[in-house]
């Protein structure tokens, strides 16, 4: 797995929950196979991006329910679920505006590989939740980035501008997973890096499958 330049302290130890960018929360980018494969695939992009902005909506929600004590936790929670919500929606019309049918995509292995990191108990399962939300964020982020100077028209536009909704989530995940963490006493860093590498080495490493949040085609040049 590539490393990219991040902020490591004096005795080597990765500061990754002091990023100010979701590229500096990411310990390695994606390949450039994999954005190859994306702008040949879209039909199949664009459907699992619609997927994704759907579990996006579902896994604040989900976090609304499992913490509904936490009254800043859902609040801003709830505001996060709609604007998923409201993006699931753009994607759909750009798949109607192309004429690109609706089919069933089996889910990648980014998510389940990610939730087989996550603590079974409290508070650290919580931290662990907020993290994988942060650094899902942080890889949406990165590839819409990527991604819009490659598509022509209004896809380029919007993916474009789905780079900044993505940043401001990103901050908000890891901005609850500090208070968290802060008041638990948990070792956030620790608890990052662990989860970091893991996030990783799903979006770096040949994948059978091609998903937005898939590593690069298996076979494929990674250069």
């Amino acid at each position: 797995m590539r490393q990219s330049g991040r902020r490591w302290d004096s005795d080597g130890r990765w500061r990754g929950a002091a990023a100010q960018s979701p590229e500096e929360l990411l310990l390695a980018p994606t390949p450039a196979a994999w954005f190859r494969a994306a702008s040949d695939r879209l039909h199949e992009l664009l459907l699992d991006h619609a997927n994704c902005e759907k579990k996006a909506a579902s896994t604040a929600l989900a976090l609304m329910f499992s913490y509904a004590d936490d009254f800043a936790l859902t609040r801003q929670l709830s505001r996060l679920a709609r604007e998923e919500l409201r993006h699931f929606e753009q994607v759909q019309k750009h798949l109607e505006g192309a004429g690109l049918p609706y089919r069933r995509l089996k889910p990648s292995r980014y998510a389940e590989g990610l939730r087989s990191a996550v603590a079974s108990s409290e508070p650290q399962r919580r931290l662990d939740l907020l993290l994988c939300g942060a650094l899902i964020e942080a890889r949406s982020c990165e590839r819409f980035a990527g991604l819009a100077p490659r598509l022509d028209g209004p896809l380029a536009g919007f993916y474009a501008g789905l780079c900044e909704s993505e940043a401001r989530h990103f901050g908000l995940y890891l901005a609850l997973a500090r208070t968290h963490a802060g008041r638990c006493g948990l070792d956030l860093d620790a608890s990052l890096e662990a989860l970091a590498r893991a996030e990783a080495e799903l979006a770096t490493a040949p994948d059978r499958q091609f998903r937005f949040h898939s590593g690069p085609p298996a076979g494929a040049d990674g250069g």
